[in-house]
């Protein structure tokens, strides 16, 4: 008998249907984003949907994939797949990764949101991208993550020594990689949340990796209990380093752990990247909640990865769907984040409910190639793509 494939999961599925047991999740992201706006506090699910200027580039974000078909291929023997990568120097069962979200804490009921996530990578081999902004310490998140590997995304600080505080805590936790975030140094125009002056972290939430640093809490006088303002400004005066290239020898001195430079949109910088010795490639718009008018990450996604050469290339922004992992890869990326969709299935199931979304992207990539004729992962990166 064949080994189990991740598309079997419909089967688990329709057998419990027959003994009147339907999911108690939805599989899809639609249903999931509209459930979680049922329950997350007004404040959080409006942090989490906001994107930049009227929303436009958020918008074109998903309906790019709608303008791209993968080509089936027949006879090609599909009946097993394997969905496996490497990249950032570990081994994956599946392309698919959790972007960071910076406030995925705050997304969990009982908003300890990254250790649930954190839960969820580990029964799923599903990596998390761990946020810096987190609700609590990435020691504590990183020890959930079982023998799934982690990922910590570095908010670079204008303080060097908290940088270098934060990148070695991360290593030390066992994260494989950093991720550096390179387009949001400052937050971008978000009319929903600036209508109702709404900014969790000004709050003094997401801010634990802060609070529970020493190199952080010596710039204070008092400690956050004691004075929350007074620490949440001193937060934001020192997060946002609008870095420049010279800066790279820097960053890249604090670690030996693999790096990727997220926010790579042209292939000029993807190129220069690669010239400075980066790790690999993370093409993003941040899903649109950065920089409205920009264009739709998925079509600058084929440039980047020429640009790039032999780097991986990581990719986000509008992932919605098992189909969506499928076409970004059939363009070229080596592993493929989804963002909102998961802080809504957490929102509604807790990490049970994570782990039933993410089985079922996993479940729809592995019968698309199934039933197009791409047996592999390589297979499916050669695949015929065109703009429908």
């Amino acid at each position: 008998m064949a080994a189990y494939q991740y598309g079997d999961f419909q089967l688990d599925i329709y057998n419990d249907g027959l003994d009147g047991r339907p999911p108690r999740y939805p599989v899809d992201a639609a249903s999931l984003e509209q459930k979680a706006a049922e329950i997350l506090p007004w404040w959080v699910q409006s942090y989490v949907a906001a994107g930049c200027g009227d929303e436009h580039t958020q918008r074109a974000n998903v309906a790019a994939f709608h303008a791209w078909g993968i080509v089936p291929r027949m006879l090609n023997g599909a009946y097993e797949r394997d969905l496996s990568i490497s990249v950032l120097g570990v081994d994956l069962p599946t392309p698919l990764f959790m972007c960071p979200i910076g406030v995925i804490g705050l997304c969990a009921q009982d908003f300890h949101g990254d250790l649930h996530v954190a839960e969820a990578a580990a029964r799923t081999g599903v990596p998390m991208a761990a946020s810096t902004l987190m609700m609590d310490p990435m020691e504590e998140v990183a020890a959930r993550f079982g023998d799934t590997p982690g990922f910590f995304q570095l908010y670079t600080p204008r303080d060097r020594d908290l940088a270098a505080s934060l990148v070695e805590r991360a290593e030390n936790a066992g994260f494989k990689a950093i991720v550096v975030t390179l387009d949001t140094w400052t937050t971008g125009w978000r009319p929903r949340d600036l209508n109702t002056g709404n900014f969790p972290q000004l709050r003094g939430h997401c801010l634990a990796n802060y609070f529970t640093d020493e190199t952080f809490l010596r710039r204070l006088e008092r400690s956050p209990q004691e004075d929350m303002k007074a620490a949440t400004r001193e937060w934001i005066s020192v997060w946002g380093n609008s870095l420049r290239w010279e800066d790279l020898t820097w960053l890249r001195s604090l670690t030996d752990l693999p790096m990727a430079l997220k926010g790579i949109c042209h292939p000029d910088d993807a190129r220069r990247a690669r010239d400075h010795g980066i790790d690999a490639i993370y093409c993003s718009n941040h899903g649109g909640r950065q920089a409205n008018g920009g264009l739709a990450a998925l079509d600058l996604l084929p440039d980047v990865v020429e640009a790039a050469g032999d780097l991986p290339v990581l990719f986000d922004s509008g992932v919605r769907s098992g189909s969506d992992v499928a076409k970004a890869v059939a363009l070229g990326a080596t592993a493929v984040g989804i963002g909102r969709p998961y802080a809504h299935a957490l929102a509604v199931g807790g990490a049970d409910g994570l782990v039933h979304y993410l089985r079922s992207v996993l479940a729809e990539l592995d019968l698309l190639m199934a039933i197009d004729g791409y047996p592999g992962i390589a297979d499916l990166r050669a695949a015929d793509i065109r703009r429908a």
